[in-house]
């Protein structure tokens, strides 16, 4: 069995606190957002950031990268999808689409790339650490982006 078929998308209501002045999302949420749905994912994949950090390794977010493409309300149900763009070494980047459940409208696209590091912040080499973890990776980034 791909370990996509067992994958679930991560849907996040959009809390009346997460709005402006406008009636809109701020944009500072959907990073929040690719956070959690980025957790879920990892989650998913039996390697939760608990688990991560009980073996010592921790991963810090290096860049975000987002594209707005239609604003958010309130109380809209958004699905983001979270796949593995790129494994090189120590860095990992992984891309995010997030939609509007109601009507399948994008809302944002983007990517947030991390490295991993040991509890003394030093760079480590998943394979080499954590080879499990970086098979499962290795997979998921074989299968791409979903449809």
């Amino acid at each position: 069995m791909k370990m996509e078929e067992n994958m679930v998308p991560y849907v996040h209501r959009v809390q009346y606190y997460e709005t402006d002045q406008m009636g809109i999302v701020h944009h500072s949420n959907y990073i929040r957002w690719m956070e959690e749905a980025r957790t879920d994912f990892l989650e998913q994949a039996g390697w939760g950031y608990a688990k991560l950090e009980q073996l010592g390794v921790i991963s810090p977010v290096l860049a975000v990268d987002c594209r707005y493409k239609e604003m958010t309300k309130f109380y809209d149900q958004i699905v983001i999808w979270v796949w593995i763009k790129e494994l090189k070494g120590v860095r990992l980047v992984i891309g995010y689409k997030m939609a509007k459940r109601d009507n399948g409208h994008i809302v944002l696209e983007g990517a947030t790339e991390h490295c991993f590091l040991d509890r003394g912040q030093k760079p480590v080499r998943l394979k080499k650490i954590l080879p499990g973890f970086y098979q499962t990776l290795t997979e998921l980034a074989e299968q791409g982006a979903p449809a």
